[in-house]
């Protein structure tokens, strides 16, 4: 399998699908332009292309859970713009474009962020996206993206990133806040393709599995690229958590233990793919893709 071609041709899949279910407007005003700047400001499209992956390594297809698919980018994207404020993060780029909050202000970009959020609900309750799927499992899926985006996930590991800063590094911290902070939407990604494409309870526990240790995976690299990477390649500042003090892998146990612990789960990951079978062949590349990537 080429996986270059193989994610070219999901995002180009992910990026149409956007565009049909978040068209510009000009009568949608200042807030729906915000929220189309960060939206369409580029990007892997991980989380989209890992549930439409989940799909198909259960025997499903890209097309019965695109509509997942983009509210799991619309909620990342959110995740992005409020991260990047100065409350947060205070990032002045991201993807080598000006963030959000420069370039419409604060106010707006806190908007923004939350109408993308607000969105992916009515993506995941639109009876318009789902007419042929089974209720429960849409209900389901639905779930699965929503928990993992609030206190039980990402918002709740971002909470404790902002409690640990300063922090004396400490790694069952470390790997709490990863897993709810990163891991919990990347895990969800796959997780609701699966179920939304008919997976049974075997393969999709399977891939929850993956999920898990693809996400903590995905972390300890951004961790290892924040300190070691191109700031050109990645479109935003480096030593961004330093600077900012806080609590990551390589601050716990160093870079090259990180990357040791980042590869072994990858590895991992990429062995409960291949148990599923050819159709999950792709997810077993992303697996690796996920510690070889440069930005």
């Amino acid at each position: 399998m080429e996986l270059k071609a193989y994610l070219a041709q999901r995002r180009e899949l992910v990026d149409e699908a956007l565009e049909r279910l978040l068209p510009a407007d000009e009568a949608g005003g200042d807030i729906l332009k915000a929220m189309r700047y960060s939206l369409f400001a580029g990007g892997k499209r991980l989380r989209p292309i890992l549930c439409l992956a989940g799909a198909e390594a259960v025997g499903g297809r890209p097309e019965q859970v695109m509509f997942c698919a983009c509210a799991l980018e619309m909620i990342h994207t959110y995740s992005l713009i409020h991260d990047d404020l100065p409350a947060m993060d205070d990032d002045d780029l991201r993807r080598g474009l000006p963030t959000c909050h420069k370039k419409f202000g604060e106010g707006l970009a806190v908007l923004a962020g939350d109408g993308l959020l607000t969105q992916a609900m009515v993506l995941l309750s639109d009876p318009a996206q789902y007419a042929d799927r089974e209720p429960l499992r849409v209900l389901a899926a639905g779930q699965a993206v929503m928990r993992a985006a609030g206190f039980q996930g990402m918002v709740g590991g971002q909470a404790v990133d902002l409690a640990s800063q300063n922090q004396e590094p400490d790694l069952a911290t470390v790997q709490y806040m990863h897993a709810l902070k990163t891991g919990a939407l990347i895990t969800a990604a796959v997780q609701s393709g699966a179920i939304l494409a008919g997976g049974d309870e075997e393969q999709v526990n399977h891939l929850v599995r993956y999920g898990r240790r693809v996400g903590l995976a995905f972390q300890i690299a951004d961790d290892l690229l924040d300190r070691e990477g191109d700031q050109a390649k990645l479109g935003k500042a480096t030593h961004a958590d330093e600077k900012h003090g806080k609590m990551t892998y390589p601050a716990v146990v160093g870079a090259v233990q990180a990357r040791k612990i980042g590869w072994d789960l990858v590895n991992q990951a990429a062995e409960l793919a291949r148990e599923l079978g050819p159709a999950a062949d792709p997810l077993a590349e992303l697996a690796r893709y996920i510690m070889e990537r440069t930005h």
